[in-house]
């Protein structure tokens, strides 16, 4: 090879590795972002995801853990409508399949399928076996099944108004579901992921899962609430009913259920909207004789009166002009306090409040909550200012002494029966265990002494007085009946004072070492007094709960 030839040779040479350096710097310096973004879209997915929703359970006596709202998978049928017209699938056969088989009216399929332009539209959710395997079996471009999770109730209707349920924008809504939903609902994150050099498809989430809660309702006294409740209303033609369960020393609430109740599974089958109301906190009633207790405690623990005081009562009282009588205008004559309370004398009452200046009255009241939330772990508690008892006129007083005229939620009125029966301590119920590790007592408002006369007072009522059909042998059991005219304006109608239907409500406690406290409330029933329509659903939970929870007796029946 001669000297000029080799010399070409090598400036080719040299141009040519100059060419492929100058490439390689562009690609590995210049453009290496550049295509390094190529390479990550080709090589890498990205997709935002959710955290899975934490978990509710329950326990019972043993311990054992309950699950009452879980996340669990399920198969969606859906259409993509421009694959069908692209394949030239026959519209009217996958028409009437899909309508046979998942029971869909044929005008909604139809109407999906003119959506050419889409590629999802859902059919249905939640399929069953059956109908996963029917869809499988068809053989149809663009009909597709996609699994999906949701929120699934094992426990179908059991504590619904506890819980709530998770919407459609899956967002919690009502009691757990909706006082915890951001708890519940974890943190949004992206999910990464990419292939090695063998090809395998490597993924990272960042999502972060929601929180569980473990709720202090016992599953076992819970069903038997529910039960009796259900039973109770249907029996006396009731409008609805609540019953609450609580521990006084501690404020756990053990149970607590309305009636009518729904399935969470379901709820957009519910008709009537105000079924998912939680009627015990978001229902405002006049508690009538059951709030007696907590106005004579008032009197006794200022030391205006004591239980051996007595009161001449000719059946009717006049306060500021406005005659108020006792319930079938009866007349008791000379009564001491300890009679007043056991035969519910809406007069004896009037002349306790007559003792207290009305201030000290309005005072007890608001250490007792009744002008507040007690911050139950519910969505939607509400409560009532009570403006109009707070004008503070005689005669409102008057009335509030035997429960008329003041408005309270049943979760009031059962928090402070957790007072009468724990020592005279105001507490905060609660729900969710792992949120109130520690029970809160917001403030002391009666003297053990005076939550001890009260409780003898209150024993009386079941052993002598209105409430006879709340006895159970060996046990001392306190409680007060309540039955309260309802006002016209809360049935609807547009005229002042009260109509003939009544709430009658019922809240008790024992035994002696106050093992539990229960409410039980019915509107509406077709039952003249609360010994006949609410004091057995008492009794038959109550003695449920003692022999479920083994409490020894208070005393030896006699034989």
């Amino acid at each position: 090879m001669s000297k000029a030839r080799l010399n070409i040779l090598l400036i080719f040479v040299f141009l040519l590795s100059s060419v492929l350096v100058f490439r390689l710097y562009r690609l590995q310096i210049t453009e290496a972002d550049h295509w390094m973004r190529q390479a990550e879209r080709q090589q890498k997915i990205y997709r935002k995801t959710e955290g899975g929703r934490g978990n509710i359970f329950a326990e019972n006596e043993s311990g054992e853990s309950i699950p009452l709202a879980v996340n669990r998978g399920w198969k969606m049928a859906y259409l993509s409508p421009r694959e069908i017209e692209g394949e030239g699938e026959d519209k009217e056969a996958i028409a009437t399949s899909l309508a046979t088989i998942l029971g869909i009216d044929r005008q909604i399929i139809d109407e999906k399928l003119q959506k050419t332009d889409r590629s999802f539209e859902v059919l249905k959710r939640q399929l069953s076996e059956e109908e996963v395997e029917a869809i499988n079996n068809l053989n149809f471009a663009g009909v597709n099944l996609r699994k999906e999770e949701l929120r699934f109730y094992p426990q179908r209707q059991l504590a619904s108004h506890v819980i709530g349920f998770v919407g459609g924008t899956e967002r919690g809504q009502y009691g757990l579901e909706g006082y915890y939903d951001d708890v519940l609902s974890g943190a949004t994150g992206v999910q990464e992921g990419w292939r090695n050099p063998r090809g395998q498809l490597i993924t990272t989430d960042s999502a972060q899962a929601g929180l569980s809660l473990d709720v202090t309702i016992d599953y076992n006294i819970q069903f038997m609430a529910e039960k009796l409740l259900e039973e109770a209303v249907e029996d006396f033609n009731a409008t609805s009913g609540t019953v609450i369960v609580g521990d006084p020393g501690t404020g756990e609430i053990l149970a607590l259920t309305n009636y009518p109740n729904f399935n969470p599974n379901d709820y957009r089958q519910v008709q009537r909207l105000d079924i998912f109301k939680n009627n015990a906190v978001q229902a405002l009633f006049e508690p009538g004789s059951a709030f007696k207790p907590i106005v004579m405690g008032m009197a006794l623990e200022e030391g205006v009166v004591s239980t051996q005081d007595t009161y001449y009562d000719k059946g009717f009282e006049v306060v500021s002009g406005h005659t108020l009588r006792n319930y079938g205008r009866r007349e008791w004559g000379e009564v001491d306090m300890n009679k007043v309370m056991e035969q519910s004398i809406n007069t004896g009452m009037i002349y306790v409040q007559q003792q207290l200046e009305n201030q000290v009255f309005l005072d007890y009241l608001e250490d007792f909550g009744f002008f507040e939330k007690t911050e139950i772990d519910l969505q939607g508690e509400v409560y009532s200012e009570n403006l109009s008892f707070k004008e503070g006129y005689d005669v409102n007083f008057a009335n509030a002494s035997f429960g008329q005229g003041i408005e309270i939620t049943p979760m009031q009125l059962f928090n402070s029966f957790l007072v009468l029966a724990n020592g005279g301590e105001l507490m905060k119920p609660y729900l969710a265990k792992n949120f109130n590790p520690e029970p809160e007592r917001k403030r002391r408002v009666f003297s053990s002494g005076t939550t001890s006369k009260i409780t003898s007072m209150l024993i009386n009522v079941i052993e002598e007085g209105t409430a006879r059909r709340a006895q159970i042998p060996g046990y001392y059991i306190a409680g007060k009946t309540g039955t309260a005219q309802i006002p016209w304006s809360l049935l609807g109608e547009n005229r002042r004072g009260y109509s003939g239907e009544t709430i009658q409500t019922f809240v008790g406690y024992g035994p002696l070492n106050a093992e539990f406290v229960i409410l039980v409330k019915m509107d509406q029933p077709d039952a003249s007094t609360a010994e006949v329509s609410v004091v057995p659903v008492f009794r038959k939970l109550a003695e449920y709960i003692i022999d479920y929870k083994q409490v020894p007796p208070d005393y030896v029946r006699e034989k």
